[in-house]
């Protein structure tokens, strides 16, 4: 289980989160959701480390995740950010094999198993034909899947994800969504949209100006209230098959 308690975080004496705290059980999907410049990034990278807190902690499995190596961390969270500053010229089989350095002693190469494990990650977001394909010859959308695919193939058991479906088409964004709630991973990814956050998240954070304005089930959290305000856009609600399905108004 993820446990964040009391996370804060300041920048040029402005506080882009403050106070945050949430849980992620064992395998749940859980989203943060909230408008541009709400501090879901910021949320997610002082997570995973890329950011410092001020105060705070973070635990996974009653472990504090801050005192953890990257290595440590590495072994039990994949990480899909939104940047990517990949300039070497990598192949894509590459690139999903730097998932595998994690289980990997130091200076130990690939083996077959490594090789597998690629291939069936890359398979699993239909990019194994790109298998010998430069990377940075791919499009926005394709360089996402590949990057999905090294965090397939780095075989933890939670994933953390910062708007994965950027860059992908509406079929894409789709089929990545469905094969992480199956995947049976714990998973935790800032989502903009809310149609999708409503269809595969067990439970939602609502972030907004830096604090958790809300929390609980899609539905009992994502209201037309709630989108007006934090939005400021009309909308209409309704069920269909049980899923919630949000209609935006003019």
């Amino acid at each position: 289980m993820l446990s964040v308690k009391n996370l804060t975080y300041t920048v040029r004496y402005k506080t882009l989160i403050q106070n945050i705290s949430l849980e992620v059980k064992d395998g749940e999907f859980v989203g943060i959701i909230g408008p541009n410049g709400s501090g879901k990034s910021t949320l997610l990278k002082n997570i995973y480390k890329i950011l410092k807190p001020d105060s705070g902690e973070v635990f996974l499995d009653g472990k504090s995740l801050l005192q953890m190596s990257n290595r440590q961390m590495a072994q039990k969270i994949a990480v899909v950010s939104q940047e990517n500053n990949t300039n070497f010229d990598f192949t894509v089989s590459e690139v999903v094999q730097m998932g595998r350095y994690p289980k990997k002693k130091l200076m130990e190469s690939a083996n077959e198993e490594d090789q597998a494990i690629v291939r069936e990650s890359l398979k699993m977001v239909d990019m194994e034909e790109f298998f010998d394909r430069s990377f940075l010859s791919l499009s926005g959308g394709e360089k996402q899947r590949v990057l999905i695919a090294r965090a397939l193939a780095q075989q933890t058991d939670m994933v953390i994800l910062d708007e994965p479906t950027n860059h992908l088409d509406i079929g894409s964004q789709m089929k990545t969504l469905q094969l992480l709630k199956k995947s049976g991973k714990t998973v935790l990814t800032a989502l903009h949209d809310l149609t999708f956050a409503s269809k595969f998240c067990d439970r939602v954070y609502v972030l907004y100006q830096g604090k958790v304005y809300a929390h609980g089930n899609p539905e009992e959290v994502i209201k037309k209230e709630m989108i007006k305000k934090l939005y400021d856009v009309n909308a209409e609600l309704f069920e269909r098959n049980g899923k919630l399905y949000i209609d935006y108004l003019e």
